[in-house]
């Protein structure tokens, strides 16, 4: 499994907007000049964030971004899954009832599903607050992902 750039680039937004809340409303420009990411690829990603509910926006000069829930109240795993879909390492594990023809009978069947219960665990274990705190513990404001 490979996590793309959105994905990657979406918990360090995710983390950028959680590391510099102020109260105010953080604009992308300034997201993008600390993360090293343009503009053009974090609307794609603010997008997806805000119609899933991860975001608050506001428009206008002193328009932004902010985070909708506490940081502790995200998984980077949610996170992820906005931006890759299914974290499953195999195909065949994507729905939530296995429609392999082959199910019964696989004989690695086992070692996917528990390496798909191992990725889940470890990201739905980690909260963006985590990441954050990690960051202020290393010293940097610009931690990246």
């Amino acid at each position: 499994m490979k996590i793309s750039t959105k994905g990657r680039y979406a918990v360090r937004l995710m983390y950028d907007l959680a590391m510099h809340y102020t109260g105010d409303w953080i604009a992308l420009k300034d997201i993008s000049r600390r993360q090293n990411i343009s503009v053009k690829y974090l609307e794609q990603i603010v997008r997806q964030l805000s119609i899933c509910g991860f975001l608050k926006s506001l428009r206008g000069p002193k328009g932004g971004y902010q985070l909708a829930r506490d940081p502790k109240d995200y998984t980077i795993y949610e996170i992820l899954q906005i931006t890759e879909g299914s974290l499953q390492p195999v195909a065949c594990l994507d729905d939530p009832v296995n429609q392999c023809e082959l199910y019964q009978e696989c004989p690695t069947i086992e070692m996917w599903e528990g390496l798909g219960k191992l990725i889940y665990d470890y990201l739905n274990n980690i909260t963006l607050a985590d990441v954050v705190n990690k960051a202020r513990i290393r010293g940097g404001n610009d931690f990246v992902i």
